[in-house]
């Protein structure tokens, strides 16, 4: 990742098809269209790529997270059992329909720990929504099962794992609901996009209507459709779509370049002492667009991380630290800063998260460094990261 590393003439095709109709919107001047229907062919891909009934474009991860969410009826006082490392989407979408992020712990697979989810879950929860960080998964087999004991929803974040899978299952299939993001640092990018993925023929539907400002989308006529129920505006454009039809074809093209190069750096780095590697769950396959791996303490992960970038090794991540995508610097979420009210439920049920107990997740984080792996190095050039990267970490080990 991320895909536009092999921007090319497919992807110039699919856009220049849709510039020549002038049509930019997914819905409505049919006569102008010249049969060009971009979003509805990503769909449709997507569905027969994924092994899904039906999927749903929608503007980006975030949206496409929040629509499934709204998609399954959840909404103020909900809570939605989330990870603590992820990107800041994940409880951006809960609170954005009045519900409640409930935050637990990790394991070694940098995903929700299950014991941590099956004490979490109250009365009013209503998802578990594991999210499958840096290319790899939760432990989903255990996850469902929790959420058929307690009949929950099992909601999968993959927006950075298009092309793992679990028990032969695409990422995004195996729950109730999965999602993905097309941004443009992602292994398949449309500059901006997600979709949402179900076999459940409600929640498409649900999904369809919601997304287009609660368009039924029955008949010919865009003015004269019915509203079944309130909906805002989470489309896709024709243009970013037609980018995501090149891109989808070329999948599994980049997955077998992001596992080749994951190979050979996760070799070199077998023989750096007290190293280990991000557990995976049994039955997953993950899309090899991270390799994340572990140092013994915290202060030898954070020598390393300072030890490769001074060794001109771009593109590895020190999550403990980040901004973005680590519970400990999501202050606008502990210090629930809003630009208006927040809901009382939503005040009312936030747990104190500027004094809760997440120090099973900082065991991990605060070990982890997460390597980028990208689709356009050359072969030379990753023999000559991997050699890199195995002094640098023994030089220090």
């Amino acid at each position: 990742m991320p895909g536009f590393e092999l921007f090319g003439e497919a992807e110039k095709k699919q856009v220049h098809e849709v510039l020549e109709t002038g049509v930019l919107m997914r819905y409505g001047f049919d006569g102008m269209r010249n049969g060009q229907w971009k979003a509805k062919e990503l769909e449709q891909k997507l569905a027969r790529r994924m092994k899904v009934q039906h999927v749903q474009l929608l503007s980006s991860g975030t949206s496409a997270l929040t629509v499934a969410l709204a998609s399954a009826g959840v909404g103020a006082g909900d809570e939605v059992i989330m990870p603590t490392f992820t990107f800041v989407a994940s409880f951006e979408s809960i609170l954005a329909l009045g519900a409640v992020p409930i935050l637990v712990d990790i394991d070694d697979t940098l995903t929700l720990d299950s014991g941590s989810v099956e004490k979490a879950i109250t009365k009013k929860t209503k998802v578990i929504m594991p999210v499958h960080m840096c290319g790899s998964m939760a432990d989903l087999k255990a996850l469902k099962n929790i959420c058929d004991t307690y009949d929950l929803l099992l909601l999968e974040d993959a927006c950075q794992a298009i092309g793992g899978t679990f028990e032969g299952k695409p990422l995004g299939s195996y729950g109730d609901l999965g999602c993905f993001s097309f941004d443009y640092v992602k292994t398949v990018t449309c500059g901006e996009g997600g979709a949402l993925l179900t076999n459940n023929e409600q929640y498409y539907k649900n999904a369809d209507h919601y997304s287009d400002h609660g368009h039924d989308h029955i008949g010919s006529d865009r003015g004269a459709e019915g509203h079944p129920f309130l909906g805002y505006n989470y489309r896709i454009s024709e243009l970013n779509a037609a980018v995501g039809c090149a891109q989808i074809d070329r999948l599994d093209e980049f997955l077998s370049i992001q596992k080749r190069n994951y190979q050979t750096l996760r070799k070199a780095l077998q023989s750096v002492d007290g190293l280990s590697f991000r557990k995976v769950p049994i039955g997953g396959e993950e899309s090899y667009a991270f390799l994340s791996f572990f140092l013994p303490t915290e202060t030898e992960a954070r020598k390393a991380h300072q030890a490769l970038g001074k060794a001109g090794v771009d593109g590895c991540f020190y999550w403990y630290d980040n901004n973005w995508h680590y519970y400990r610097k999501w202050e606008h979420l502990t210090e629930r800063k809003s630009l208006g009210k927040l809901p009382n439920e939503v005040l009312e049920q936030l747990p104190d998260y500027a004094a809760a107990d997440f120090s099973k997740s900082d065991h991990w984080m605060g070990r982890n460094i997460s390597c980028l792996i990208k689709l356009g190095w050359s072969e030379e050039e990753v023999e000559a990261r991997a050699s890199k990267m195995a002094q640098t970490l023994n030089a220090i080990a």
